[in-house]
C-alpha cells in the first residue's frame, strides 16, 4: 500500500526538492503551498502523514498541527523550519509532534523521519485493531483506557506478530490466552494459513507423540492408515501448544527438536517431514518451579519463550471491573435500563475472581437472569461472588471497622512462618499463584 504524505511549505523551490524526493522513496505526495491550502487538501483526502513548515505565509504550522491533531489525532505530524529554537521544538512536541526538524536538512534525515513516524502509526492501527478483536471475542472491553498493564502487552504482541519467533503465554485460566495467540496469527503474515490448536492436557500420553507428529499404518495396534499429526497439519499456518507444561519430558525432548529443526518424524517411519510453522505455546503453570523439579526441560522452555508475553489476573487489574460489566451486559442482551450499582461494582472490583474472565462472565449473565430488580445490588451478589464460610469460621467485624490490608499481610506472614520462608509452599497454601505472592510481598513491603 502507498502512503499518501500531505507536504505544507510556501518555499516553491524547497517544496519542489522535497517532493521530487519523497516521490522517490515511492511516497504519494500532496503538495499545499499555503496553510489554508494544506488544510483544506487534510479535509477533502486520505493523508497518512503531514510534514508542514512553521513558517507559512497565512498561517503558523504549530497551529496547523494543531488543528490536524484535534481532528485525527493518530496522524502523525513532522515540523520542519529554518527559524528553530528549543523553546518551538518543545511546543511543538507538547502540541503532539512526532518529530521537529531544523533546515536546512538532508534527503536522507526527512526520509528516514517519515518512515519512522509511519512504522508507529501502523503499529499503533494494529494495535487498536487486535484490541477491537480482544473485546469482540472475550469481552475486555476498555482495556486499552483502563489498564496499562494490558496496554503494554497488546502493543509487545502487536510487535510480535509481525515476526517468526515462538511466543510463550503464561497465565491463569481464564484469562484469554488461546485469544491472544488466535490475535496474533490473525495479525502476523501466517494469517491466511491455518492455526491449528492443541490442548496437551487432554491427550492421553500414549497418543501424543502421534498426535503432535503423525504416524504410519502398522505403527502401532490400531494405526489402519497413515495420519498427519498436527505439526504438519499447521504448515503454512501457526501451531498453538496450549497447556505444554503438562506433556511428559519424553515427549518434551522430541517437541524441543521439532521446534528447532522444524522437521518431524511420523511413529513407525523412518522418512523425516520438514514443515513450516510458528509455533506459540501456552501455560497455567509456573514452569521455572517445574524446571526445578525436573519436570520441564530449561532447552525447551528457552526455545519456547524467545518472546514472552503474560495475561495479568483480573484481580491485578480492577480498573477494567466496569468496562467488562457493561461489556457483558451488552453481549448478553439485557434490557437497557438493567445496570449495577456503584457498590456492585465495588464488591466485583474486590473479588478475588479465582476463575478470571470466565468467571466474571458467569457472574454477569446470572445477575441478568437472576435479579430481582434492574438494577443490581451488592445483596444480589452475595451467593454468586462470595464462597460459604468454612466450617467453624466464623469472622467478626468490629464497630470500628478492619483493615483488609491487614489482614491479608498477618496470613502472608504466617504462611511463610509455617513452610520456614519458602515461598513457592507458601503460595500453595494460601492457593495463590508464586508470582502474585512475590507482587503482594514487594506490595507491603515484607
Amino acid at each position: 500500500m502507498i502512503e499518501t504524505i500531505l507536504l505544507i511549505d510556501d518555499d516553491p523551490s524547497l517544496r519542489r526538492v522535497t517532493e521530487y524526493n519523497l516521490v522517490q522513496k515511492g511516497f504519494d505526495v500532496i503538495s499545499a503551498a499555503s496553510g489554508k491550502e494544506g488544510l483544506e487538501a487534510f479535509n477533502s483526502g486520505s493523508v497518512d502523514l503531514v510534514v508542514t513548515d512553521v513558517k507559512l505565509g497565512d498561517m503558523n504550522g504549530l497551529d496547523i498541527l494543531e488543528t490536524i491533531k484535534q481532528k485525527a489525532p493518530e496522524v502523525p505530524v513532522i515540523v520542519m523550519t529554518a527559524f528553530g529554537s528549543i523553546e518551538m521544538a518543545v511546543s511543538a512536541m507538547h502540541k503532539g509532534a512526532f518529530n521537529f526538524i531544523t533546515k536546512p536538512f538532508d534527503r536522507d534525515t526527512l526520509i528516514l523521519c517519515c518512515q519512522k513516524a509511519l512504522e508507529l502509526k501502523a503499529l499503533r492501527s494494529k494495535t487498536r485493531q487486535m484490541t477491537h478483536e480482544i473485546n469482540r471475542l472475550t469481552g475486555t472491553a476498555g482495556i486499552v483506557s483502563a489498564s496499562s498493564v494490558m496496554r503494554s502487552l497488546l502493543e509487545t504482541a502487536s510487535r510480535a506478530a509481525g515476526s517468526e519467533a515462538t511466543i510463550l503465554i503464561t497465565g491463569e485460566s481464564g484469562t484469554g490466552k488461546e485469544v491472544l495467540a488466535r490475535l496474533i496469527h490473525q495479525n502476523s503474515p501466517r494469517k491466511d494459513g491455518p492455526l491449528v490448536t492443541v490442548n496437551c492436557a487432554a491427550i492421553p500420553e500414549g497418543l501424543i507423540e502421534s498426535e503432535l507428529f503423525g504416524h504410519v499404518k502398522g505403527a502401532f495396534t490400531g494405526a489402519i492408515k497413515n495420519r498427519k499429526g498436527h505439526f504438519q497439519a499447521a504448515s503454512g499456518g501457526t501451531l498453538f501448544l496450549d497447556e505444554i507444561g503438562e506433556l511428559s519430558t519424553d515427549i518434551q525432548v522430541k517437541l524441543l527438536r521439532a521446534i528447532q529443526e522444524r522437521e518431524v518424524q511420523p511413529v513407525g517411519s523412518e522418512k523425516v517431514i520438514t514443515v513450516d510453522i510458528r509455533i506459540i505455546a501456552a501455560t497455567n503453570l509456573n514452569l521455572q518451579e517445574k524446571i526445578s523439579a525436573s519436570l520441564f526441560r530449561e532447552d525447551l522452555y528457552y526455545r519456547l519463550s524467545v518472546i514472552p508475553l503474560f495475561l495479568p489476573p483480573l484481580r491485578e487489574r480492577p480498573e477494567d471491573i466496569p468496562a467488562l460489566v457493561t461489556h457483558f451486559l451488552h453481549k448478553f442482551e439485557a434490557p437497557p435500563d438493567v445496570c449495577f450499582s456503584r457498590e456492585a461494582v465495588e464488591i466485583l472490583k474486590a473479588h478475588s475472581w479465582p476463575g478470571n474472565i470466565r468467571e466474571m462472565q458467569n457472574i454477569v449473565e446470572r445477575c441478568i437472569i437472576l435479579r430481582r430488580q434492574n438494577v443490581i445490588e451488592p445483596r444480589d451478589l452475595q451467593m454468586l461472588v462470595q464462597k460459604p464460610a468454612a466450617a467453624g469460621f466464623d469472622p467478626v467485624i468490629p464497630d470500628d471497622g478492619i483493615s483488609l490490608a491487614d489482614i491479608e499481610k498477618r496470613y502472608i506472614l504466617k504462611a511463610l512462618e509455617k513452610t520456614d520462608q519458602n515461598r513457592s509452599k507458601a503460595a500453595r497454601l494460601l492457593k495463590i499463584p508464586r508470582h502474585v505472592l512475590l507482587y503482594r510481598l514487594q506490595k507491603y513491603g515484607l
